[in-house]
């Protein structure tokens, strides 16, 4: 069986990753009377724990966080609202759509760098769990791409070989990262153009 393997940010969400983490510490800034450069600053000196590569600990991040920027327990709670907001984006509903079209033709998994909560919050907004399987987070195995080692994972778990694989992402080193590993990659640009090359894939 062939799999379809998606990044889910920028690619089964439409969200500019580049952008959205300056305009929250703009809006955070903004609302405590603070820089720009004094809230990286303070969140640079907070030891944040590292939600991209752990479970548990989004609770403690949150309450760093709201220390560090002099924020009360319900001003804390709003921010953590809009970073799941400004995270998940909206749903990129074409390449969703054709996913769903694909069950019973390929295997379809995800495999995503993460943040501690990604699993519940995208779940629900959009209901991955009905489409994908298995659901790889970098926050629940503990490793990141391009490492190596996420890639290898989401193989285990699919229980699929790399040439069984084609991967989807929106950024150069994932990609790349997946070809060293053996695994077909097409850089999400455009719908149509990465709905043609899957196409194309499970032709092949």
């Amino acid at each position: 069986m062939k799999w379809i393997l998606y990044d889910v940010g920028g690619v089964l969400e439409v969200v500019d990753d580049d952008r959205w983490p300056d305009v929250l510490r703009e809006t955070w800034g903004a609302r405590f009377g603070l820089p720009v450069d004094e809230v990286r600053s303070r969140l640079r000196d907070a030891d944040l724990p590292d939600m991209s590569l752990r479970t548990g600990v989004a609770d403690e991040y949150w309450r760093r966080l709201g220390v560090a920027l002099g924020a009360t327990p319900s001003a804390v709670a709003t921010m953590r609202s809009e970073f799941w907001d400004a995270y998940c984006g909206a749903a990129n509903t074409e390449l969703l759509e054709h996913a769903r079209s694909l069950r019973g033709r390929a295997g379809l998994a995800i495999l995503s760098n993460s943040g501690d909560g990604a699993r519940e919050e995208e779940e629900r907004r959009f209901g991955f769990s009905s489409v994908f399987d298995p659901i790889c987070y970098s926050h629940e195995q503990g490793v990141a791409k391009p490492d190596p080692g996420a890639y290898r994972t989401a193989l285990d778990r699919m229980g699929a070989s790399p040439e069984q694989v084609l991967f989807v992402d929106d950024n150069e080193g994932p990609a790349l990262g997946a070809e060293q590993c053996g695994i077909r990659a097409v850089l999400h640009v455009r719908n149509d153009t990465t709905i043609a090359a899957i196409e194309r894939f499970l032709a092949s």
